[in-house]
C-alpha cells in the first residue's frame, strides 16, 4: 500500500476509535473510580462541548448555521485574512467545562489526560491526519520545560502520531526566546510576543522538507503561536502546515483587539 493509502487507512481507523470513545468512553474513563484517576468525572464529561462538522476549514470554528456550510467551506474572516497555517481542527470548545481539565493537564502534571486528549483530537482532525506526513508539537522554551517537566503539546502529539502511523518529530521546532505568557494579551500583543520566537532545528529541517506537517498544540486562542510556528516550518521547506488542538475559543477573531 502506498504511503498516502496507509495514512488514510490509519486515519479512518482513528475516526472509528475516536467516535466509539466519545459515545462509549473506554473503561479507564467511564466509572467514578476510573475517571478520578484521569480527573474526568461523568459530570465533567457531559459538559464538554465537542465540535462537530460543519466547521470552518481554515480555523476550525463552528458555523452558526449548519445548513449554510459545506465541505471545505471557510468563514468570512478566514477568507478575508487567512492564517499562516492551511487548515485547523479542534476537538472541543475552550470554556469553563474544558478549561479546568486542560489547565490541570498543562500545569498540574496530570499525564492520564494525554491519551484521552489524543483520542479527541484524532477524531476532530481525521481529515488532516489523512493527508499529513508527520506530526510536530509546538515546543516549550527550555526554561519553561524544566519548570513544567513536560511539554503538554508533545504528550498529546506522540500518541496521536503513533495511532495514525505518522512520523513524530518532537525536535523539529525550538522556542529560541523565553517569551512572556500569552495569557491576557490582545491578538496584536500575542503576535508581537511570539514573533520570531520559533526556529526549525537542523535535524528538523531535513525531516520536514517537502512534507505536509500536522502541528499540534493544546489550545487555539488568537492563533499567534501556531502562525509563528507555521511560518518557521514553511520557510524551512515544509510543503504545508495544518493545525490540530485539543480546544479552541469559540471565535479567535473576537480576540483581535
Amino acid at each position: 500500500m502506498e504511503a498516502g493509502g496507509a495514512h488514510l487507512a490509519h486515519a479512518l481507523r482513528a475516526v472509528g476509535r475516536g467516535a466509539a470513545d466519545l459515545l462509549l468512553p473506554p473503561l479507564a474513563h467511564d466509572s467514578a473510580e476510573a475517571t478520578a484517576s484521569a480527573g474526568l468525572t461523568p459530570d465533567a464529561w457531559s459538559r464538554i462541548v465537542f465540535l462537530e462538522d460543519p466547521v470552518c476549514d481554515g480555523c476550525g470554528a463552528p458555523f452558526a448555521v449548519e445548513g449554510g456550510a459545506f465541505a471545505d467551506a471557510r468563514c468570512p474572516a478566514c477568507m478575508a485574512q487567512p492564517y499562516a497555517f492551511d487548515r485547523a481542527r479542534a476537538a472541543c470548545v475552550y470554556d469553563e467545562a474544558s478549561r479546568g481539565l486542560i489547565l490541570k493537564f498543562k500545569h498540574g502534571d496530570h499525564q492520564p489526560f494525554a491519551p484521552l486528549f489524543a483520542r479527541w483530537v484524532s477524531r476532530a482532525a481525521a481529515p488532516l491526519l489523512a493527508e499529513a506526513d508527520c506530526v510536530v508539537p509546538v515546543p516549550l522554551h527550555r526554561f519553561r520545560l524544566l519548570a513544567r517537566r513536560f511539554n503538554q503539546a508533545a504528550e498529546v502529539a506522540r500518541p496521536l502520531a503513533r495511532d495514525a502511523g505518522l512520523d513524530f518529530i518532537p525536535d523539529a521546532l525550538v522556542r529560541q526566546t523565553h517569551t512572556a505568557t500569552q495569557g491576557g494579551k490582545s491578538a496584536r500583543g500575542r503576535r508581537l510576543n511570539v514573533r520570531k520566537a520559533f526556529a526549525v532545528t537542523e535535524a528538523g529541517r531535513r525531516r520536514i522538507k517537502g512534507r505536509r506537517i500536522l502541528l499540534v498544540d493544546d489550545v487555539l486562542t488568537t492563533g499567534a503561536t501556531a502562525e509563528a510556528c507555521a511560518r518557521a516550518l514553511v520557510e524551512a521547506g515544509a510543503r504545508a502546515v495544518d493545525l490540530a488542538v485539543v480546544a479552541r475559543v469559540r471565535s479567535a477573531r473576537e480576540l483581535t483587539k
